[in-house]
Parts: C-alpha cells; structure tokens; sequence
C-alpha cells in the first residue's frame, strides 16, 4: 500500500473541493485557508507534478486569456485513482486514531 505524504493529501484535498476551478493560484488559497500556512508556488506545482506522474490529477489547459497575455492557465482535475488514494488515507487515519480520546498533553476540560 502506497500512502499519500501530507502535502500530496493537502493539495489532492484543495484539487477535490476547487472542483473545476483548481489552478495554482486557486490551490494555493484553499491550502492556506485549510491549514492556515503560506505555501510557496514550488511546493504547490512540485507536488502537483509529483501527482500527474502517479495519476492522481491530470492537467487541463484552459482557453487563452488577456489577462494572461494570451497564455492558457493550466487546470487540475482529480481522477479515479486520485479519489481512490483520498479514501486510502482517510482510512488510515482513522484506524491509527482509533481509541484515541485525549493526548497526555491536553488540557482537560474544567
């Protein structure tokens, strides 16, 4: 079994819930407003590449636009394999969690 890093969790997460409207700037905001932290554009694309070659994402080119000087921005949809890899992980997370109530290190409540 092949588990996902937390990176590659995070931004396939980001990919799953921008639906039709993941590219790197959309990700990129939807990772800092899930885990609260800047995340650099090398590290969002380097994973994002990481994950084309594994299948988890494929890339889509969009229309060219003005905006972007006639350039096409690149899209990210999650495949089968990407879902199927979300799943995995969020089993495995649940099965090393289990039993689990409070670490030794939170507070209780009063």
């Amino acid at each position: 079994m092949i588990l996902l890093s937390r990176a590659e969790e995070i931004i396939l997460l980001a990919v799953y819930k921008l639906k039709h409207n993941a590219y790197g700037v959309t990700i990129r905001e939807q990772v800092q407003k899930d885990i609260g932290r800047y995340w650099s554009f090398g590290v969002i694309y380097k994973t994002l590449k990481k994950m084309k070659t594994k299948e988890y994402v494929k890339k889509i080119p969009g229309d060219p636009t003005s905006e972007r000087g006639g350039r096409s921005r690149y899209y990210y949809e999650i495949t089968p394999k990407g879902i199927s890899a979300l799943k995995e992980i969020r089993r495995v997370h649940s099965s090393i969690w289990n039993g689990i109530q409070k670490l030794s290190f939170e507070k209780k409540a009063e």
